[in-house]
């Protein structure tokens, strides 16, 4: 891309509008570096400090990064200028030039000046932990709005990496009008310029979530209760999805290879139909900025009749990566009002030894009825039938079965059965009656009974 003196856009602007960078084409040997202090919070303290490394591996991975080596540091301090200690860093850069690496992640939020000076010290790119999930985001998404929310949660990090110790930013323009005077700095062009590329994308999301509030309301005027899929990002969300939908959804053992929402139907055993929702994974350290321009996504979750939680029980830090995926939805607002609606799935029980097995299904039995996960394996499909069962059971706890006769002539009232109400068996008689089993909602059920008196049955699911 040319740039011109009229458009006053930096390289840096260059880079932001064209995509992933330089160093991400093709093989790039990286080295992963595990910061962790040793005064942590209650969460963190609740993570392992190797799980936490060789997720940062997974992350760097899932851009195609080649892994040339990896380190865990614990620190007892954050220098403000580097972020590790001098000879840390002195060390670090032997290992650089020893493994010839290019590329270095940092799993940390690293300020700017941190992120320039450890360039320096090193002659290696550095990127943090989320200039690297934003990476991802970036390859991954794959529909427009996908793309709109992924270009704005970059330009949000890009923005507030917009300081006085980038020089090249710092030349100045000449002044427009009539008074001239010293006109804008590179760095002030810069901001402006990102600033109004995110105001035309917050209106096109904006648009979006019209356009997700109108869908939302005729799914509501089609009687399929909607299931999502919420959980932390590899927990297997996807290939469950598959399993239930018989799909092909992207299902790989890669962080974040879902991050377009996709929704698809399934059937439930006694035939009533559902729609399904898979949605992105969480993950833990995530700024709310980076996740929160997915809101109007997530907005459906918390609008869902069910909402099931995929857990990996196989993970040793399954309990703190949940905590992770209640802790984004309270940062944003999300709160899902009735937790009654909520199933965990306790998902790749296959990948847990016979007695880990055991100790698990002790511990689900210690939950109340009401509250009890589900142990699945998305892989191997066991647990599922089970799963849809309790699906079932809980959409429909509140939806009256009726059977009714409806006459030859009322074709109209036949359609308006199918269109509002779930239709569960269909018997045509000789006489040219239809007789129905039906499921319908509190909402419509006065509706049903204004509209038919001829109930043959009146039974209520509990």
């Amino acid at each position: 891309m040319k740039t011109t003196g009229k458009s006053c856009v930096s390289q840096l602007s260059v880079d932001i509008i064209e995509g992933l960078p330089d160093y991400l084409a093709g093989k790039t040997r990286a080295l992963i570096i595990g910061p962790y202090t040793t005064r942590q919070t209650i969460q963190e303290a609740a993570r392992h400090p190797e799980a936490r490394l060789e997720e940062a591996e997974g992350l760097a991975k899932a851009i195609h990064l080649e892994v040339a080596a990896s380190l865990l540091l614990s620190l007892n301090t954050i220098r403000p200028a580097t972020y590790l200690g001098k000879g840390k860093v002195e060390e670090i850069g032997e290992l650089i030039e020893d493994q010839q690496v290019s590329v270095v992640s940092m799993d940390c939020q690293l300020t700017p000046v941190q992120q320039r000076n450890l360039e320096k010290a090193w002659g290696a790119k550095v990127i943090d932990r989320t200039a690297l999930i934003l990476e991802i985001f970036g390859e991954r998404a794959r529909t427009k709005e996908g793309a709109l929310q992924v270009e704005l949660a970059h330009l949000a990090y890009q923005k507030s990496r917009l300081v006085r110790s980038w020089t090249h930013l710092e030349r100045q323009r000449g002044g427009f009008g009539f008074l001239g005077g010293p006109g804008e700095t590179q760095i002030e062009t810069d901001r402006r310029l990102i600033e109004e590329r995110m105001r035309r994308i917050e209106l096109d999301l904006d648009k979006v979530k019209r356009t997700r509030g109108l869908h939302r309301k005729k799914r509501r005027d089609i009687p399929y209760p909607v299931v999502a899929l919420i959980g932390y990002t590899n927990a297997g969300k996807s290939t469950l999805f598959n399993r239930l939908t018989q799909s092909d959804v992207l299902a790989k053992d890669m962080l974040f290879a879902t991050l377009d929402p996709t929704l698809r139907e399934i059937r439930l055993p006694h035939g009533a139909r559902a729609l399904l929702s898979d949605t992105v994974g969480f993950i833990s350290d995530l700024p709310t900025m980076l996740i929160s321009a997915f809101r109007a996504t997530l907005e459906e979750v918390t609008l869902a009749d069910i909402i099931l939680h995929v857990r990996d029980v196989s993970h040793e830090d399954s309990d703190a990566q949940s905590q992770d995926v209640a802790k984004i939805l309270d940062e944003l607002g999300l709160k899902i009002e009735d937790e009654s609606k909520i199933i965990e799935v306790w998902n790749k029980i296959d990948a847990l030894t016979g007695d880990e097995l055991s100790a698990l299904q002790l511990t689900a039995q210690g939950y109340g009825a009401g509250r009890r996960p589900m142990l699945v394996s998305s892989l191997t499909g066991l647990g599922l039938d089970e799963l849809l069962t309790h699906i079932e059971k809980l959409l429909f706890k509140n939806r009256a079965t009726l059977t009714l006769v409806v006459p030859p002539e009322d074709g109209e009232g036949l359609a308006w059965l199918y269109a509002n109400t779930e239709v569960i068996s269909r018997n045509n008689r000789k006489t040219g009656a239809t007789k129905l089993t039906i499921r319908v909602g509190p909402e419509r059920y006065d509706a049903v009974k204004k509209r038919f008196d001829c109930f043959e049955e009146v039974i209520s699911e509990s």
